[in-house]
């Protein structure tokens, strides 16, 4: 008992836990790592809230706060009233849109670079995002290749249920020689038996 007991005290014994030190190693303590979750949570959203508690005192702050506010659901609003215009009075429509052709291409330019430098951002935090996920996938390929190799030798190319195994190609003499009927002796003698 007093070596079951000192196996014990020295594992579990002395405010410490060996086996969960060790584990713990190879393993996150999952109460611990919610712990740390949370915190990072609460002192994101208390650093997003003191972000907020700048007073907004002037008229002029109040304004340009909605202004920013304004492009995306005015350009979004805009289009549907396009096409909503086009159902409603198509002349009408037309005629604008004739003008909207009559606008010079460096003004476009400075309009796309406008909603460019506006919608750029996300727009490059999902392409690179898109862009890492071709190359994770690329990089995949030649594994991929070599796998299907290993599966074709295992199978093995003379594999008569492999599909395409009787494709002739373009030989025609082949082709000729496959459509050709070969003779069947166990036929052959059993219509042979019959006529007898």
């Amino acid at each position: 008992m007093g070596m079951i007991d000192g196996l014990f005290g020295f594992l579990f014994g002395g405010g410490r836990n060996a086996v969960r030190e060790t584990v713990e190693v190879f393993r996150e303590n999952a109460e611990a790592g919610a712990e740390r979750s949370a915190n990072l949570q609460t002192q994101a959203t208390a650093q997003l809230g003191q972000e907020f508690m700048i007073p907004r005192q002037g008229l002029f702050d109040r304004l340009i706060d909605g202004v920013n506010r304004l492009p995306r659901p005015a350009l979004a609003l805009g289009t549907l009233a396009l096409f909503v215009s086009a159902m409603v009075d198509p002349v009408w429509f037309a005629a604008r849109m004739q003008g909207v052709a009559l606008v010079p291409e460096p003004l476009w330019w400075l309009l796309g670079v406008i909603v460019s430098f506006y919608f750029g951002a996300r727009h490059q935090l999902k392409k690179q995002s898109f862009e890492r996920e071709i190359a994770r996938t690329a990089a995949l390929a030649p594994e991929a290749f070599r796998q299907v190799g290993v599966l074709e030798a295992l199978r093995g190319r003379d594999d008569p249920e492999r599909p395409g195994a009787a494709d002739t190609g373009s030989d025609a003499t082949v082709t000729t020689a496959a459509t050709v009927p070969e003779g069947n002796p166990a036929l052959e003698d059993w219509r042979t038996l019959r006529k007898a």
